[in-house]
Parts: structure tokens; sequence; C-alpha cells
């Protein structure tokens, strides 16, 4: 699929120095990638007034391009995704790989290739541990119940530790490892974007499990399709 015009879509801002050059670094030759963020060119008073959670509903986090996290609510996010997508594919971008591991209901293009995680990484995380149990780690204790649904169609049920790629320090990473751990976990799953391997390296190093990064897997996989 050479000539191929990929977009990826952050619901932060682009270029996001954290994903990109793992993603860049998966795929072939004669791929030309456009990164685009949900919050590019916004400032933080306007995030907050636009994206400020509504009670009672899911949050979603991510990053600025000067490192600052963001929390927000998953509702305008949602609505913000797809007036992206809109426009990326309007730009002529065939390809449209969302980077967040939320699940995002509805999303729709007019005939680009939208590439969702939440689609691709339980069932192939599923596919690759069979019957062990996943230790599912979150950046928001908030996002422990939709996570879940997200994950419900594993053998066993997961279990689950909160720490933010964008805050948490090594000795946090270490902690909620080492607590999936306990709870039985066979083999972690850092479940968001914004994790690195400095993240699964911390956590393999207090487990010894193995540790399985989202935009490592989704970079594979495109990989494997372009």
């Amino acid at each position: 699929m050479s000539g191929i015009r990929l977009a990826t879509l952050t619901i932060g801002q682009a270029p996001r120095a954290d994903i990109t050059p793992i993603l860049e670094a998966a795929l072939p030759e004669g791929v030309s990638c456009r990164h685009a963020g949900v919050l590019d060119g916004l400032g933080i008073d306007d995030i907050e007034r636009r994206f400020a959670p509504v009670a009672g509903e899911a949050v979603l986090t991510s990053r600025l391009l000067d490192g600052q996290a963001v929390v927000m609510g998953k509702t305008a996010v949602k609505h913000a995704v797809q007036d992206k997508i809109d426009l990326l594919e309007q730009e002529g971008c065939q390809i449209i790989a969302l980077l967040c591991t939320g699940e995002f209901h509805g999303l729709t293009t007019q005939g680009a290739w939208l590439i969702e995680p939440d689609h691709l990484l339980p069932p192939t995380l599923g596919a690759l541990v069979a019957g062990r149990r996943v230790g599912v780690m979150v950046p928001l204790a908030e996002q422990v119940s939709s996570e879940q649904q997200k994950w419900r169609g594993l053998r066993q049920s997961p279990v689950f530790a909160v720490a933010s790629p964008y805050t948490a320090t090594e000795h946090e990473i270490a902690d909620a490892a080492r607590s999936l751990q306990q709870q039985g976990a066979d083999v972690i799953v850092m479940d968001c974007m914004g994790f690195t391997g400095w993240h699964r390296n911390a956590a393999h190093r207090q487990t010894n499990l193995p540790v399985v990064l989202s935009n490592g897997l989704l970079a594979a996989l495109l990989a494997a399709l372009l």
C-alpha cells in the first residue's frame, strides 16, 4: 500500500513527541503521515471551557505540546474527534488512526479507513494471552468502570490499577504494576497511548511480567496493514 496518506489523530495536541516516534519507526517507506490533534491551536482556557467534564460522565486525559496533562469530558471530545476526522478526510487522508484507547461509539467516515484502537486492542490481546489474566493500567481512577466494559471479552475478568503516563513518577508506575501482579495478573497492558517504553520498563523491572504498550501494538498492526 505504497503512496498511502496516513493521518494520526490524538485527543490532545499534535505532534505527540511521546507517540509519533514509535509509530513512525514501524511505518514502511512511501507512507506520508499527517499528525493532528483535537486540541491543536487551543489554549488552556479554551480547553477548560469547551471540554470540561460534566458531572457523572466518562473522562479522558491527554497531553498538550508543553507536556501539561488535561482531563476532558468524553462527550465533548467525541464531537471534536468526529469534526477532525471529517477535516482530515477532506484533506485527502486515506487512513485515519485514532491515538486514543477510549471507546467512541458511532464515529464515521465517507470512505477513509478509520482505525480505532478500542476495536483492535482488546481482541488482539485476548488472542495473545488466551486464558491468562490481564492487568490493565489506566491513567484515571474514573476510567476503571468504563474500561471493565471495554475488556469484557477476555476469558478471565481483568484487574486494574491507576497511574497516569503524564504525571506518575517511576515509583508510582512500579506501585501500580506491583498491584496488578498482586491481583493475579499474568500480563500487563498499558491502556493509554501516552505510555512509553520508559513506563513499560519500569513496570517490567518491578514485576518481571510481560508488559504491552497500546501504542506499540497499534504501530505493529498498522505496519502489517500498510
